[in-house]
């Protein structure tokens, strides 16, 4: 896979234009070459204990129970487990049958890599999940979904039928049905290898293997983020007030109640009034976001000063702020603050690059055993992980 965002195949106009608006097709935008093969699928199902509903099969929208592709194991802890039963699997997809295995993003570090940098891009959480099928059959039906998502087609081919909406920007939990779908579509597009489609949430789709052969794609969900988040996050900040952690008068007169709302009012009013308020936001969840976390062993006693050692963040989303007298990161939930000389260290590593430490040395102008600290430092707060070759 090159080295080119998502967001920039997708062209130049598309956070302006088609972002959280309208779906986007660009045929044979990504080269996905290493990026998911079948072989790779192969080894996750045949070496990990998937339970559903992490790794599940659908058809015609029913998702199947797992006694039909998986046997029952009693260990001696008295556990039981479902190990995959290959030629039952294989015999459930031919009837129709859809594969779904989902966050295949902390299964292989390709497809991480795919989402850290959505991520890094778009400053949302983001969860992919790989698709396999082989028929006509329509796996889940007619759907929408409650998130934007990414489609990259990585093998074969497969078939979209774009509906539109019926309820514009749905949640999860919603006061409002969306109810029936179309039955028209607006949209009927046939995804092959390194194709990049982009759905909005909300908007309806079907998508089938009718075109003779198997297909793989993935899907990047991107966390959604509304006005009611921004609230919720703006009341905690309130919570610095006094007033607005008082008890409510829920017994006093209309009068006191009404005060009460005034005072709310006025706490809210001077908030909202914030030009940047929505970029403050912004990066408290880059902040807070903890990314893919990655053990560092076996350096449980501090990482030694190896120039050969390798180190990258666990976040695509931290946030460097460079200032005359210090540089702070907020990363995977914790402030930092070193002197103004790590900015030459940290850069590269919000950037998303994988840099050895005798590198950052040398650029930064650094001792080692410094850059092996502030790493260190890092690693303790789960905002990054070394190795011999991550």
């Amino acid at each position: 896979m090159t080295d080119v965002s998502i967001a920039a195949c997708l062209g130049e106009d598309f956070l302006a234009q088609a972002l959280h608006r309208e779906y986007r097709h660009v045929p044979g935008a990504l080269d996905v070459a290493g990026l998911m093969t079948w072989d790779d699928l192969n080894q996750i199902l045949g070496s990990h204990r998937l339970e559903p509903p992490r790794m599940r099969l659908s058809h015609d929208g029913e998702t199947l129970l797992i006694g039909g592709y998986t046997a029952p194991v009693a260990t001696r802890r008295h556990t039981v487990w479902h190990r995959l039963h290959p030629a039952e699997l294989h015999a459930r997809l031919a009837e129709g049958a859809s594969l779904a295995l989902d966050s295949v993003d902390e299964l292989h570090p390709p497809i991480a890599r795919l989402a850290e940098a959505l991520e890094r891009d778009l400053r949302t959480r983001v969860q992919a999940n790989l698709y396999a099928s082989w028929t006509s059959t329509e796996g889940f039906g007619i759907h929408w979904d409650d998130h934007d998502t990414i489609i990259v087609q990585l093998d074969g081919a497969k078939r979209w039928r774009i509906y539109g909406t019926t309820r514009p920007f749905p949640l999860y939990r919603d006061i409002e049905d969306p109810g029936e779908a179309p039955t028209e579509p607006v949209a009927d597009l046939v995804l092959r290898p390194g194709d990049v489609l982009y759905v909005p949430r909300g908007v309806w789709h079907a998508v089938s293997a009718d075109q003779g052969t198997h297909s793989l794609h993935v899907t990047c969900g991107l966390q959604t983020h509304t006005p009611a988040d921004l609230i919720t996050w703006v009341s905690e900040q309130l919570l610095a007030h006094e007033d607005w952690r008082r008890d409510l008068p829920l017994l006093a007169s209309r009068h006191v109640q009404s005060s009460v709302l005034d005072g709310i009012r006025k706490r809210l009013a001077e908030l909202l009034d914030e030009p940047e308020l929505i970029d403050r936001y912004r990066a408290a969840m880059d902040g807070q976001a903890t990314g893919r976390m990655t053990p560092s062993l076996p350096y449980i006693n501090g990482i030694p000063a190896d120039g050969s050692l390798q180190v990258r963040l666990t976040t695509a989303r931290g946030v460097l702020d460079a200032g005359p007298d210090a540089v702070t990161l907020a990363a995977a939930g914790t402030v930092y603050e070193f002197a103004p000389e790590a900015e030459a260290v940290l850069q590269p590593l919000v950037e998303g690059r994988t840099v050895d430490l005798a590198t950052l040395a040398g650029t930064a102008g650094l001792a080692l055993e410094d850059v092996a600290a502030l790493v260190q430092e890092l690693i303790a707060g789960q905002a990054a992980t070394v190795g011999s070759m991550l």
